[in-house]
């Protein structure tokens, strides 16, 4: 339960009091800050409490963003202010002023300046990151007489806050086929489920699970068990979109419903994966290998994403005459889609493999898929790499903390790097980049060999040399990618060179539990987290073990023995991050983590 004490003398006609006890307020009343500040005293510390201007006009929508929104611990909006416990003690410090001010010569008159608006100045003085909400045409006023009032009234009464509240629960950047074939009727979907009590977790979990029978349709094999895969992943992507909408039209942030939102994305794609290739081998065509090579492929294109934003998220002096000429497009309506098209984000990629699915065969769905984001990869990498090269940036230690976080190092590179003669040198990308294309040109071209072994070890070296310095380079972004690149690389084409039933579907579980945990490890510190704990990176050896262990057990072991290996490999793994992922979050939300909803990149 949440408190809202109204200050000052009631308005009769006002509708306040009712709009506030509609958005789960406990309302009390004071007459001046004494009696705030006594009232603020019997509040329990671990509720919201909000001071709000009894002469308040405005919309509900306006209260309801001002108020209630759980991602910040202090907001305000004219004529009110809401603080959470974290911000409880300095919205009892600046209550103690203003009473100790209204009883002295400094006092201010209550008629002219609420009590509200008083504290949210004393706030500001204080440093206090106050939250306030763009209301764009929602009203929020404090009138100071009845013609302003009146004015006030007949603004509200201008504007349906029901669709401004509906317009705004569409995220403001999106994908062509999210914003023009879903977002128009999933807005009502989000509203319908609003008004029946569900949450935006529970509608996260519908779609989880739509995907998954999507994926069971898919694996019969049918052409009717692909037509309905395919209408099922739809419908399991405007629940996707439902669930972010309802968060946004109902305010349910939190930090356990934005990890299940993102994890669950991931999870839906790649169970589809192994569906569409379980569905060909029944069919008596394997596609294992194009099921596998699709995920390593946009694995490596969400870390591409994620490391140059991580890398650039605080950077200062943060210019670049790629990043104008991308800005004069984006000026451009036609610009804006055709690039946001290209780069194939979430809504375009399942429509894409949805219609592939019900119209022609899994084959030819993972070879559009592999074509279009190979495409996406080389468009976006390529003018990242730009940005990078002309503009004048300073990386941040927090920038540089990340990036060596995503790059996942386990022990053996880490006691390499401290081993290493010498002062740290300037060639970590080329180390890694040059590490990863040689484990995994060995393993295409000597398999299951001592030579590839020894590239793995050469592998081990070269990520050693490119960890051992703060990671603060222009294009020191990359590094996480060739990491993983080389990871799954190296799994897929040993499992390939193995041809043998199973090999591949084990590879494709083990880089399956692997990916998962380097996704946790980016939402972790999207969140304000940190990243895995180190023992969790140890255990499970860091990517650069996990690439050497692989190749020792190509080399060592039959095929049909190496096959048993990886699955032993990827339930081992699975159940460490698995294990350790679900304890973070779920403690993270009883706990009372921040509340977080990513916006994030439409991909």
């Amino acid at each position: 339960m949440s408190t809202a004490i109204l200050t000052g003398q009631p308005v009769p006609g006002s509708s306040l009091e009712g709009d506030l006890r509609s958005l789960g307020f406990d309302v009390r009343t004071a007459s001046d800050a004494g009696d705030a500040e006594t009232l603020l005293a019997t509040v329990p510390a671990d509720q919201r409490v909000a001071i709000v201007d009894a002469r308040f006009v405005g919309h509900v929508h306006a209260l309801r963003l001002g108020l209630t929104d759980p991602r910040f611990d202090a907001a305000a909006l004219p004529g009110a202010v809401t603080v959470r416990p974290a911000a409880r003690q300095a919205l009892t410090r600046a209550l103690a002023r203003e009473n100790s001010a209204e009883g002295g010569t400094a006092a201010v008159a209550v008629d002219s300046v609420g009590v509200a608006d008083r504290i949210v100045t004393a706030l500001d003085a204080e440093g206090v990151g106050l939250y306030r909400p763009e209301l764009g045409t929602l009203v929020a006023a404090v009138p100071a007489d009845p013609q302003a009032r009146d004015e006030a009234r007949r603004a509200v009464a201008d504007v349906d806050d029901e669709a401004v509240r509906l317009r705004t629960a569409v995220k403001s950047r999106d994908g062509f086929f999210t914003t023009y074939c879903i977002s128009p009727y999933s807005r009502y979907i989000a509203r319908w489920c609003a008004r029946r009590g569900l949450t935006p977790n529970q509608v996260t979990t519908a779609s989880l699970i739509t995907a998954l029978i999507a994926a069971g349709c898919a694996a019969t094999g049918t052409r009717g068990g692909f037509v309905a895969a395919g209408l099922l992943l739809l419908f399991s992507f405007v629940l996707d979109c439902t669930d972010g909408q309802l968060a946004r039209y109902s305010l349910q942030y939190s930090t356990l419903g934005a990890w299940l939102d993102a994890t669950f994305d991931r999870a839906k794609e790649y169970a589809y994966y192994a569906g569409l290739a379980l569905g060909a081998a029944r069919g008596g065509d394997d596609v294992w290998a194009l099921a596998l090579a699709a995920m390593v492929l946009q694995t490596c294109r969400h870390v591409v994403d994620f490391s140059f934003n991580e890398a650039n998220h605080d950077a200062t002096a943060n210019t670049s005459p790629t990043a104008a000429l991308s800005g004069k497009l984006d000026s451009v309506g036609w610009t804006v889609w055709i690039r946001r098209m290209i780069v194939l984000p979430i809504g375009e990629r399942w429509a894409m493999i949805a219609v592939l699915t019900a119209l022609t065969t899994p084959r030819i769905t993972f070879y559009a898929l592999l074509i279009g984001c190979a495409f996406a990869a080389t468009y976006t990498t390529a003018g990242r790499v730009l940005r990078s090269l002309t503009r004048k940036a300073q990386r941040t230690d927090r920038a540089a903390r990340a990036l060596a976080d995503l790059a996942d190092t386990g022990p053996l590179a880490e006691g390499l790097a401290r081993l290493l003669p010498g002062p740290p040198r300037g060639t970590a990308l080329l180390s890694a980049a040059f590490g990863a294309v040689a484990v995994v040109t060995a393993a295409w071209v000597w398999g299951a060999s001592w030579q590839v072994v020894a590239m793995a070890a050469l592998y081990v070296g070269l990520s050693a040399e490119a960890v051992e310095r703060s990671l603060k380079g222009p294009l020191d972004w990359l590094i996480p990618p060739f990491f993983r690149a080389a990871e799954y690389g190296t799994v897929l084409v040993l499992a390939a060179k193995a041809e043998v039933n199973g090999a591949l579907p084990a590879a494709f579980g083990l880089v399956a539990a692997v990916a998962y945990h380097h996704y946790d490890t980016v939402y972790r510190i999207r969140g304000d987290a940190g990243a895995p704990p180190r023992w969790l990176v140890r255990a499970i050896g860091g990517h650069e073990g996990r690439t050497l262990l692989v190749t020792v057990l190509a080399a060592l072991l039959a095929p049909t023995d190496f096959t048993v290996a990886l699955t032993a490999l990827a339930v081992a793994v699975a159940l460490l991050v698995l294990f350790e992922s679900i304890r973070f979050w779920v403690t993270a939300h009883k706990t009372g983590a921040p509340a977080v909803h990513d916006e994030g990149e439409p991909a």
